[in-house]
């Protein structure tokens, strides 16, 4: 069984300002200063933030019984603004989906504002479908939000207007 959710998330910040914070380690670094209670502790196992990076991120107590999980980064299309990770030991890989991929684009919208697209895609056995429903963007949204809130506060001051 192969299943697709898909969230976005209307930012009034330029998409290339945006995609500066997401495309490579920048977001793990702001989520460790800023937003460990929402998210967790980010730690690079391995890589610089290109195609190949793998990530540990250790959950806050309470994040949907899941305590870590590492994934790897799989694209990383900075024409498209797009960054692709897979689950590759822990989080929802440990309540039997076969894969769990995370996707995030960056769509500008116009000059002033953007557009997050946060997806999750999976394949889980037939025989667990029920499991399918464990399936959320809501971690995601919830990034997107305080990241954004964080952006639109940081644009705001340096682009004060006379």
């Amino acid at each position: 069984m192969k299943g697709h959710l898909s969230h976005d998330y209307l930012l009034e910040v330029p998409a290339a300002v945006v995609w500066d914070t997401y495309r490579g380690l920048e977001l793990g670094k702001l989520v460790n200063q800023m937003f460990q209670d929402v998210v967790g502790m980010i730690e690079v196992v391995h890589g610089d933030g290109g195609v190949g990076t793998i990530l540990k991120i250790t959950f806050p107590p309470g994040t949907l019984g899941l305590s870590y999980m590492k994934e790897i980064f799989t694209e990383a299309d900075d024409e498209q603004r797009v960054k692709e990770s897979e689950i590759i030991e822990g989080g929802f890989k440990d309540f039997g989906f076969e894969v769990y991929r995370y996707r995030f684009q960056i769509i500008e919208k116009n000059g002033e504002s953007s557009i997050i697209r946060s997806s999750v895609e999976y394949e889980i056995d037939d025989k667990l479908q029920e499991i399918a429903s464990l399936a959320t963007t809501k971690q995601m949204e919830a990034l997107n939000e305080v990241v954004g809130k964080h952006l639109k506060q940081k644009w705001d001051s340096s682009n004060k207007k006379p």
